[in-house]
């Protein structure tokens, strides 16, 4: 089966919510790939989409220089959804008018069928109505010939348009966000029905078509890879195992700031229950030796980066016969990078595994992963056999503790916060609230705060608490944990992590706060 058989073609004009579109075609089981909204007409056709959707974006249609597609886009006989700037960019070429609105629209809205509710909203509406997501300060005020309007708000008329005969659509709204409740059903029902695609991206097809594109990309040369024990290359591990067994060797670097017992647990469930050749490096003493009296986060977040490079490289080298590299980049590195097929979206951050490799490497790059989104990468993790708790795991920063140690990283600290933050997770998992959670993790003080403890008068560190609710990480609000399951934790840290007499927890939001203290 040819996984890439069926796609979908997004053209990105700049939405900060593009990944979210993608993201929303992949959980119908489609694939789609994110181009810039000038991809040359011959490239769309030779891609060979179902179906083509037009992003969001912050320009309006009527500016000077706002960005367009080429005219003959639509004469290519594809079904088109417009999103947003999509809808107003369809309806102003179709001949519409689209004009500054006289109010402004963002937030929450409920839509409201307005005649026939046509193919792609006949499942949306209940009882002719549905909450939606809006945020724009143009609308169409005229819509073009042989359009018609699908659905409309209190401060849109014209919030949804067809044509039905020539499938093109528009919808104001987005529906890829959270907020708009139903939204999943409409973008599901543009690529299943409207497209006639049929679901064929499912975890155990991306598993089979990975596993034959490594066979046939490595043949019988040896892989090495960097395991660190997250999501991404512990996927990409377990996967490339799959597919070519005991030509994997993998190199686990201990850097001493990795959580309670982590290292034991990641070679337990690669080296012993998998059988994957793993050589782990205990390189705590290199890490705290080359982070002492540093304090500056940016300065350990380097030096902890630049010396996991340098003890990797090291052992690799003893790997002679080794041909590949592999990493566990995924799409969001791709696209986030600004490398490879991404759109117009501005590089928010660049990735250590993005961009090729070093030249006296002599190594060949092999990433299995760099078509997949994260949830994309914990559900085939799974139906890989790796460990739930391993794979849904909250995220944990490449540094480690070491950016959760504010100021100087010290072997005594790291202890300290290792046993703290796993009361803390057991707590949380103990709760159920683990998985309510898009983040939780304990932080270390440097400060000493007096306490008294049995008839003696204590002066120890302090431990912070954060955990965290979001669907993007950009931004965030503090969970609201019930007091009884904060004091237990409280208690348990104090009690049984000695050198702490005082817990805290964080209740800022991002912004303006950051999720990480450093």
């Amino acid at each position: 089966m040819d996984i890439h058989g069926e796609k979908i073609l997004i053209l990105d004009f700049g939405s900060q919510y593009t990944q979210l579109i993608a993201r929303r075609v992949r959980e119908a089981h489609v694939y789609c790939e994110l181009h810039p909204f000038d991809m040359d007409i011959e490239a769309i056709r030779e891609y060979g989409a179902q179906g083509i959707i037009l992003s969001g974006g912050p320009k309006s249609v009527y500016d000077e220089g706002a960005p367009v597609v080429e005219e003959a886009l639509f004469d290519l006989g594809i079904p088109v959804l417009g999103i947003c700037y999509g809808m107003q960019l369809l309806a102003r070429h179709f001949g519409g008018r689209v004009v500054p609105a006289g109010k402004r629209e963002y937030g929450h809205a409920d839509l409201v069928s307005k005649g026939s509710p046509g193919p792609l909203f006949d499942v949306f509406f209940i009882e002719g109505k549905s909450p939606v997501w809006m945020s724009h300060g143009d609308h169409v005020e005229q819509i073009p010939a042989g359009f018609e309007v699908a659905a409309r708000t209190d401060n849109a008329p014209v919030a949804a348009i067809q044509n039905v005969d020539r499938d093109l659509y528009g919808v104001q709204f987005h529906p890829e966000v959270n907020h708009t409740p139903r939204g999943e059903i409409l973008i599901n029902t543009f690529v299943r029905k409207i497209c006639g695609c049929k679901g064929q991206w499912t975890p155990g097809h991306i598993i089979e078509d990975a596993v034959r594109r490594i066979r046939k990309q490595a043949g019988n040369d040896k892989v090495v890879l960097g395991l660190s024990g997250g999501v991404d290359s512990s996927v990409a591990a377990a996967l490339i195992n799959r597919a070519i067994g005991d030509q994997l060797t993998c190199v686990f670097v201990d850097n001493g700031l990795l959580r309670l017992a982590e290292g034991d647990q990641v070679m337990a469930t690669f080296a012993k229950n998998m059988g994957v050749k793993v050589f782990r490096v205990n390189a705590e003493d290199r890490f705290l030796k080359a982070l002492a009296s540093v304090t500056d986060p940016e300065q350990k977040r380097r030096i902890i980066g630049n010396l996991f490079i340098e003890i990797f490289e090291e052992e690799a080298a003893r790997i002679t016969d080794a041909t590949w590299l592999a990493q566990g980049t995924i799409y969001p590195d791709v696209i986030e990078s600004a490398g490879g097929k991404t759109g117009k979206a501005h590089s928010i951050k660049s990735h250590h595994n993005v961009g090729g490799l070093p030249e006296f490497m002599k190594l060949k790059l092999l990433e299995p992963l760099k078509e997949l989104f994260k949830d994309e990468v914990r559900a085939i993790g799974e139906e890989l056999g790796l460990p739930h708790q391993m794979v849904w795991r909250h995220p944990f920063p490449g540094p480690g503790l070491g950016v959760r140690i504010l100021g100087e990283v010290k072997k005594e600290y790291a202890d300290i916060l290792r046993q703290a933050d796993a009361i803390y997770i057991d707590e949380l998992y103990a709760s159920g609230y683990y998985d309510k959670i898009s983040q939780a993790f304990a932080v270390f003080l440097p400060v000493k705060s007096v306490g008294v403890m049995g008839d003696g008068r204590t002066y120890e560190y302090v431990i912070a608490l954060r955990a965290v609710e979001t669907k993007d990480f950009m931004t965030a609000g503090w969970t609201k944990l019930p007091y009884d399951l904060m004091g237990r934790i409280s208690t348990r840290i104090i009690n049984e992590v000695r050198g702490v007499n005082r817990v805290v927890y964080d209740i800022s939001s991002k912004p303006p706060s950051t999720i990480e203290w450093e």
